[in-house]
C-alpha cells in the first residue's frame, strides 16, 4: 500500500510558487487542476511592513502553498 502524504514535498511548494510568479495562476502537481487563490493582508500597526501574501487551494485535494507575494517563500 503506498501512502500519499498529506502536504506538498518541498519541490512540489516551489514549482506552484513559481508558477504562480510567472503566469499568475498554477495547478496542483498531484491532481492538475487550477488553484484556487485567497490574498492575505496583513502586519502589525506600528511595525513598518505590511505583508502580502497568497494562498493558493486545490479545490479537489485541499492541499494548499502560503507565501509571501514579495520574497517568494512561505514566510
Amino acid at each position: 500500500m503506498t501512502e500519499e502524504r498529506a502536504q506538498y514535498t518541498a519541490e512540489e511548494e516551489k514549482a506552484v510558487r513559481e508558477s504562480y510568479s510567472r503566469d499568475g495562476h498554477a495547478e496542483c502537481p498531484r491532481c492538475q487542476v487550477r488553484m484556487r487563490v485567497r490574498s492575505i493582508g496583513g502586519g502589525s500597526f506600528g511595525l513598518g511592513y505590511a505583508r502580502k501574501r497568497e494562498w493558493l487551494l486545490c479545490p479537489e485535494c485541499h492541499r494548499s502553498v502560503l507565501f509571501d507575494v514579495k520574497r517568494g517563500t512561505r514566510t
